[in-house]
């Protein structure tokens, strides 16, 4: 398989694509009898899919992007793409460690957690923390990545990691990103009820049998190769890379962390972004100036700034 170095090459205007990777364009062969034979095209890049609770295993192709790729599961199981609340790789379980982000590895399988029940809790904010880490899927919903423990949130028993958050005081927050749901949770005032609207992930009764089972789901525990994998963008066609080294993949989570620490969400393609962006900044203000230039809308404090610039630039000074 021809590889596609880390910031593979954008397909040219027009450019034919298959499988959701930008190819060129044809040359016609010279003429003679001692041409050489075309090249041969790429493999298709087909992925196993099944519903977390249940479900016969699917094949899915040709997507760039998140939505794409969830229109392409829905496709599958005859379902609506806003059925599908996030996917996992390789687990059928709510494990937030498994998240599909911007990157599937070529060996990964994926598990759709599609609607479940919806709920209405009310909460009363007696501290500014709600001890809430909020993710999104890509797609248009924010849903909740982790709980702490002694927090607000905890001492609720009907909240639990992975539900979705549909509706903050009957105003609806489809379609918000993470950092916009973590924000209006934040300046919401403090002793004053509010009631928020969840969905939790559809459930199987045979999932409960299947934790005690020796047998595993298919595609349960798969390591992928980590040497590549397929870059999803919001914009343009999707790549071939080579996978992070393990530097980077510790850079990407030490940021990952310092925006939960931060913002209270988190996002780990967001992550390895900076990370890049990071890299190439000599200093924390060319740093500050590049994240601005592309990711204005999160406002970044100066210290957060300047604390991803020594967790990417100087690790080994970082204070744990």
């Amino acid at each position: 398989m021809q590889r596609v170095g880390r910031h593979g090459r954008q397909p040219p205007e027009g450019g034919p694509m298959e499988n959701g990777v930008g190819q060129e364009p044809g040359t016609p062969e010279p003429p003679g009898p001692a041409a050489p034979r075309a090249a041969r095209a790429r493999p298709r890049l087909v992925f196993h899919t099944q519903l977390a609770h249940g479900s016969p295993t699917g094949r899915i192709e040709g997507f760039t992007n998140v939505k794409e790729l969830y229109a392409k599961i829905a496709e599958v199981f005859d379902i609506s793409p806003t059925e599908i609340l996030f996917c996992t790789l390789n687990t059928h379980k709510v494990d937030m460690q498994k998240l599909l982000g911007g990157q599937i590895g070529l060996e990964d399988f994926i598990f759709a957690h599609v609607r479940g029940e919806t709920k209405e809790v009310e909460v009363t904010k007696t501290e500014d923390a709600l001890g809430l880490t909020i993710t999104d899927n890509g797609a248009g919903y924010a849903f909740i990545k982790r709980i702490k423990e002694g927090s607000i949130i905890n001492r609720l028993q009907t909240v639990c990691v992975g539900d979705s958050i549909e509706a903050i005081n009957d105003h609806t927050i489809v379609g918000c990103r993470h950092y916009e749901v973590a924000r209006m949770l934040r300046e919401l005032p403090r002793a004053q009820p509010f009631t928020l609207r969840l969905v939790q992930p559809k459930k199987a009764f045979d999932m409960i049998g299947q934790r005690t089972r020796t047998g595993k789901s298919p595609g349960e525990g798969r390591m992928a190769s980590g040497k590549e994998t397929l870059r999803l963008r919001t914009q343009g066609a999707a790549v071939l890379e080579e996978g992070p080294s393990p530097s980077e993949e510790e850079a990407a989570r030490r940021v990952d962390d310092l925006l939960e620490s931060y913002m209270g969400i988190r996002d780990s393609e967001l992550a390895s972004t900076m990370v890049e962006a990071a890299k190439g900044s000599p200093s924390v203000t060319q740093l500050a100036q590049g994240l601005d230039s592309v990711l204005g809308e999160f406002a970044f404090p100066q210290e957060f700034v300047a604390e991803v610039w020594a967790a990417v630039c100087h690790p080994k000074g970082d204070k744990e």
